[in-house]
């Protein structure tokens, strides 16, 4: 079996500063996981005051790039809606040359409409086509050769002779697209992405899911091997039945549903659940870390959780 790699993805806009989410990507990296992933919102979502108020998931990444030396540092996933596809490029290259080549960027259409109006962002009914000429420009400026230019002309967007500059510090930034549509997204993944990823599938679907990537790469004559398959899940581990029980009361999730639905339970659970899913196609998971002062709860995954992992 393929080797897993497991990463920590958290939700800052539900409340969180800087300096914790400092913590949490130290932790990651001290304790072996393979990257330290954030969303990227503006509002606090369900109930909560979302204090201190929201931090911008490139700024975060951009310091934690110097303060970190080993973790991948990526968005799961970044709205089309935020930024212009020209300056999410730079931005994201920039932040590549300041981790040494460790970024990777999770794009989406967006979805969140009250975040749009809370902070005066425009918020069209239909974006997949903003989303697919968004991954057009980024991609298309980062692999225009050095001393060339890059223009495009699309519905949403115009680009002449852009110098195309700066590039990033890997060859390619690895692109993660997601989604649970049976064919546009699919075909996405399979024209732009490295990587695709099922965020918090019902239970069984994962192999659906990734068939429909693998059907679309050979659409578009590309070896369905070339692309990594991840998942997302809420995670809530417990030494024992009564921790796991406070981890889920933490984070405001009916044990039984969460056991239900994540990776969620006893060590011995949670590693079952990850070799199934494993079994299933998935050789990267993203472990939605919701309360993110419990810094316990990394230590008892990568010392007991892990070495249970095939």
């Amino acid at each position: 079996m393929t080797q897993i790699d497991l990463r920590i993805f958290t939700e800052p806009q539900q409340g969180a500063s800087y300096d914790d989410l400092l913590a949490v990507a130290k932790a990651t990296e001290d304790l072996g996981f393979d990257a330290f992933f954030r969303s990227d919102h503006y509002l606090v979502m369900g109930d909560g005051d979302g204090l201190p108020g929201p931090t911008d998931a490139w700024t975060t990444l951009a310091g934690l790039a110097r303060e970190t030396s080993r973790i991948r540092l990526g968005t799961l996933v970044s709205s089309a809606t935020f930024r212009h596809p020209g300056v999410l490029a730079i931005q994201v290259a920039q932040v590549d040359q300041m981790s040494g080549g460790r970024v990777e960027l999770g794009l989406g259409a967006g979805w969140f409409a009250r975040e749009h109006e809370a902070y005066g962002i425009p918020f069209p009914e239909k974006r997949f086509g903003i989303l697919e000429e968004q991954l057009a420009v980024i991609t298309g400026l980062w692999e225009t050769p050095v001393g060339e230019t890059f223009s495009f002309r699309g519905e949403h967007y115009t680009l002449t002779d852009s110098p195309a500059l700066p590039k990033p510090a890997q060859e390619r930034v690895p692109v993660i697209v997601g989604g649970h549509g049976p064919r546009r997204t699919p075909a996405l993944a399979a024209r732009y992405a490295s990587e695709f990823n099922a965020a918090f599938p019902d239970p069984g679907v994962l192999p659906e899911r990734f068939e429909n990537v693998r059907a679309a790469c050979l659409d578009a004559d590309r070896d369905p091997d070339s692309l990594v398959y991840s998942a997302a899940f809420v995670v809530a581990v417990g030494k024992d039945e009564a921790e796991f029980r406070r981890r889920a009361d933490a984070i405001g999730r009916e044990p039984d549903e969460v056991r239900r639905n994540g990776l969620a339970g006893t060590v011995s659970e949670v590693a079952d659940k990850i070799a199934a899913a494993a079994e299933q196609g998935a050789t990267r998971f993203y472990l939605q870390v919701l309360d993110l002062h419990d810094l316990d709860h990394l230590d008892l995954i990568a010392s007991e959780v892990v070495p249970q992992l095939p």
